[in-house]
């Protein structure tokens, strides 16, 4: 018989079925035992009358049997399998699991952050985590979808290259044969290449930043959605844009995740048709006149900052998001363009929502020989960048575009408390997968030394 999915037992009351999963909470009612049995399409109740053998939490399990209406007042609203059960006739154990370290049979995991990602193979099998990875697919999907309706192309940037988009040391480097290359803070540098064949492009990639902190706002690797577009006819067209796909991956989480948003108790960020857009100068007057905090000669927002900010936007504007734009030209990288009115400054922008960056980008250099001087300047070498300014050296038109990390939205649309929640397999100072400093105790004990 054909494997039925939980999800398909809705429609096939009297009828016999086959269904396979995993085994999530167990109850022993008399020797009658039920439990849920959970795939990938959701959770569905059985009813083991005659148990022969041990069943276990994440055993995984093979069950025919009979799909039968619950008896009245005993349904589950929760579920969208809740009016109906299985009366298991054959059960099958297919692989034994282990006791496990801590329960995970309540709607909530209650574990300490570093438990949860000790565990993190198991874990991920918990509804409610699960319910994050679920709200980031629609979040990535959305994105890719609505660009490729403006006409958007998707290609695929490498990661590794042979210089940094951004300068500075915040990037790893790698031992490339007997040359030195890195891991790509950005594709920026491929974004803006293939302009030159496709005039707007997107890619989803991974990017990476050799950050030496450990806070719930940064990880080493995160997924980066970036977008390019050429022709432009003004910095702010970049910015309308940005408004689009964020309406756009804000109306799918809306749609598609209207469970996962009741799990953690939150609603989608409010979103007005237009943000409010304002110069980082009048950012820090804002916040000075707010708070008396005077931040006005910084040339960023502190991260209590964006959230005062934030606040504002809310309270004065009935929006959880806001532009901030003018970034100064030494905050921004080589390829920044800047405001013809004030050099100074640059055609830059930030989306902030709920108290957090979204989105960064602007306007890019399309001139040849100030791309030439800015790296200069930059204190980096043209030669390392002969591929990239052979897009300008033939010719490239008015540009720009952004990017935003996948981590940071699921993080502000669901109210995770750390960011490394909404990584499947967070990368930071302390871990890769396993706590580093875990790995270092294991060398030096096989090496006979003491912590």
């Amino acid at each position: 018989m054909e494997r039925t999915l939980t999800k398909e037992t809705v429609n096939k009351i009297g009828q016999k079925v086959h269904v396979m999963g995993w085994i999530d909470r167990l109850r022993d009612h008399g020797g009658v035992l039920f439990f849920d049995l959970w795939d990938r399409s959701g959770i569905l109740q059985v009813v083991v009358k005659e148990i022969k053998g041990e069943l276990h939490p994440q055993d995984v399990v093979s069950i025919m049997g009979e799909v039968k209406k619950r008896p009245a007042g005993t349904e589950n609203k929760e579920l969208s399998t809740g009016k109906v059960e299985i009366e298991a006739q054959e059960v099958e154990v297919i692989s034994k699991a282990e006791t496990l370290p801590f329960d995970m049979g309540g709607p909530d995991l209650n574990l300490e952050l570093p438990t949860l990602l000790d565990w993190r193979a198991l874990t991920l099998r918990h509804p409610k985590i699960a319910s994050i990875f679920e709200v980031q697919e629609v979040v990535i999907d959305a994105f890719r979808k609505t660009l490729k309706d403006l006409g958007f192309a998707e290609f695929q940037a490498p990661i590794i290259v042979p210089a940094t988009a951004e300068g500075g040391a915040e990037v790893f480097p790698v031992k490339y044969f007997e040359h030195t290359a890195y891991l790509g803070q950005s594709p920026q540098l491929y974004k803006q290449i293939m302009l030159g064949v496709f005039e707007r492009v997107f890619t989803v990639t991974h990017a990476f930043r050799a950050e030496p902190s450990v806070t719930t706002r940064h990880l080493t690797e995160y997924i980066s959605l970036d977008a390019e577009m050429s022709f432009i006819k003004s910095w702010e067209e970049i910015m309308d844009t940005v408004e689009h796909v964020v309406h756009k991956i804000i109306n799918a989480v809306d749609t598609h995740c209207s469970e996962q948003l009741k799990m953690y108790n939150t609603t989608i960020p409010t979103a007005p048709q237009n943000f409010p857009r304002i110069k980082l100068k009048e950012a820090h007057d804002i916040i000075y006149k707010r708070t008396g905090r005077d931040n006005r000669s910084e040339p960023d927002l502190s991260p209590i900052d964006e959230e005062e900010i934030c606040r504002w936007a809310k309270e004065e504007k009935g929006s959880d998001f806001v532009f901030i734009t003018h970034y100064p030209v030494k905050k921004r990288p080589f390829y920044t363009y800047p405001d013809p009115h004030d050099k100074e400054f640059t055609l830059s922008f930030d989306l902030l929502g709920r108290g957090l960056e979204w989105v960064t980008g602007g306007q890019r250099l399309n001139d040849y020989k100030e791309l030439i001087e800015n790296i200069k300047r930059w204190g980096n070498n043209p030669k390392d960048f002969e591929l990239y300014l052979q897009a300008f050296r033939f010719g490239m038109p008015p540009e720009g575009g952004f990017a935003m990390g996948a981590e940071r939205v699921t993080m502000k649309i669901l109210g995770l408390a750390n960011i490394r929640e909404a990584s499947l397999f967070p990368r930071d100072m302390e871990r890769v997968d396993i706590r580093l400093s875990s790995q270092k105790s294991k060398v030096k004990s096989k090496n006979g030394k003491k912590d």
